[in-house]
This record gives C-alpha cells, structure tokens and sequence, in this order.
C-alpha cells in the first residue's frame, strides 16, 4: 500500500467523523482532498469511498443523517440530500 493510499484512507475516516458530527463543509474539503491525491498519484479509489461519499456535493454520505438508502428491486438506491442518486446491485 503506498503513502497515498493510506492518506486516502486517512482522509475518508476524517470526513466520515466530520459528517456525523454535523461539520459538512469539512467534510467535504477531506473528500475533495482526497480525489486531488488520488488523480495525482494515479492510484484507485476504494470502493467503500466511492459508495458512501456523493458525487455531485463531495460530502461522506451518513445513512439516516444526509442520505436515504432503500432497496428497490434487487439494487440498493442511495439518495444524498442535495438530490444525487445512486444506483448499486445486489443479489
């Protein structure tokens, strides 16, 4: 695991804790920091960071505090507050 990935990681774990505790605006310059660090180093996301932050706000997505999560018709439906959607399938 190289440097930039555990900062990633590092930073995902900050803006979870920012998230819960309400810091939105923190939270998402930790999820911003982190995609910058990413691109640079050309290394992947996690997939735990791609479906638990939005896309569109950049904030870390909290079930039941900023985002609604349902399950409909063998996909889970991740709904954040600004209105971004996404989609995941299960079996």
């Amino acid at each position: 695991m190289s440097i930039a990935e555990e900062r990633v990681e590092i930073l995902f774990e900050l803006a979870k804790q920012q998230a819960t505790a309400g810091e939105f605006d923190r939270s998402r310059e930790y999820v911003r920091l982190a995609r910058r660090i990413s691109e640079r180093n050309r290394c992947g996301l996690p997939r735990e960071f791609k479906r638990y932050t939005c896309k569109q706000c950049d904030v870390a997505l909290r079930p039941g505090l900023n985002a609604r999560v349902r399950l409909n018709s063998g996909r889970v439906v991740v709904r954040c507050d600004c209105g971004a959607t996404q989609r995941y399938p299960y079996k």
